[in-house]
């Protein structure tokens, strides 16, 4: 166990990973959503995902959104490309990193992508490949790191193994995901001990659903661990369709609040994220399931 780190690099998957499992709201609010965070202090902002709108409709004004939302510089905007036709759409709209996904269970892979992991990771190579010769960075993912709605835990060696395999292919990064948010802090540990002995601590990112309310002390786990990326949701968007009752992605707003109060520079401006949230919830005709953000707006709604 290490020092928590002195800053840390909040990764907002909101626009994705967050809109992908909310009911569709419009390329307008999607596009005034990613200029409100980029005007947050946020450095990276995963802004769409080029896959097949008969599979996620949500997505399918990517390329749009590509094309109108304002780019600052310094900003990584961010896209999903399941396949060498994704990384194409992403090429064509000017996109400088993309992201690919695997699962550290294999029935989770076949019920989701309907082939194995080491199918998966094939899939990837002519992908990874492509990217490298157009200069595109890749980051990936790994899902159901502390378990699966199929097959319950998840041994850490095998997420290690999946880590490793996707850290081989040519991703930088490897954003370790509770997909069903299942996970305690302890788990949290024990599992990237193992991993960080496969792939540097320092190549590892983390990214916890709130489920059951431990996203938050899953973080300061992964924090002393030595972990200095988190993935969040502005308003703790999202959800998983194979999870019953899962809550979304931790929210941007509760994490920035958390870091903020230990001292760990983010570079993230909280009341602009409340803001953007609240946004964004009045959209989609919902309450924001950050407890910040709820707790911040009802206190300016009584000043």
């Amino acid at each position: 166990m290490s020092a928590l780190p002195s800053k840390v690099k909040i990764v907002e998957v909101g626009p994705r990973d967050g809109l992908q499992n909310e009911v569709a709201v419009s390329t307008d609010d999607k596009v005034e959503l990613i200029n409100r965070l980029s005007a947050s202090g946020l450095t990276y902002i995963e802004s769409g995902s080029y896959v097949s709108p008969k599979w996620v409709p949500q997505m399918a004004d990517t390329a749009d959104i590509f094309a109108r939302i304002d780019q600052r510089q310094g900003i990584t905007y961010a896209a999903l490309t399941p396949n060498v036709r994704g990384l194409e759409g992403a090429i064509k709209s000017g996109v400088k990193e993309v992201a690919v996904f695997a699962a550290a269970s294999e029935s989770f892979s076949q019920k989701n992508i309907n082939c194995s992991i080491s199918e998966s990771i094939e899939r990837f190579k002519p992908l990874m490949a492509q990217a490298k010769e157009t200069g595109i960075v890749v980051r990936g993912y790994v899902s159901c790191v502390l378990g699966c709605p199929y097959e319950g835990d998840i041994a850490p060696q095998k997420v290690a193994q999946v880590a490793k395999m996707l850290e081989q292919c040519g991703c930088y990064e490897i954003s370790l995901g509770d997909t069903i948010g299942v996970g305690t802090p302890e788990q949290v540990k024990t599992m990237l001990n193992v991993v960080s002995e496969q792939v540097s601590i320092d190549k590892l990112a983390v990214h916890f659903h709130d489920t059951y309310g431990q996203a938050l002390a899953n973080i300061y786990s992964a924090l002393q661990c030595g972990v200095t990326v988190v993935d969040s949701a502005v308003a703790g968007l999202g959800g998983c369709p194979y999870a019953a009752g899962a809550s979304g992605n931790v929210a941007t707003e509760d994490v920035v609040y958390m870091l903020n109060g230990l001292n760990i520079d983010s570079g993230v401006d909280l009341e602009q994220v409340v803001q953007a949230g609240a946004f964004i919830s009045q959209a989609l005709g919902k309450t924001s399931n950050s407890k910040v953000a709820q707790a911040i707006l009802a206190k300016c709604a009584a000043e």
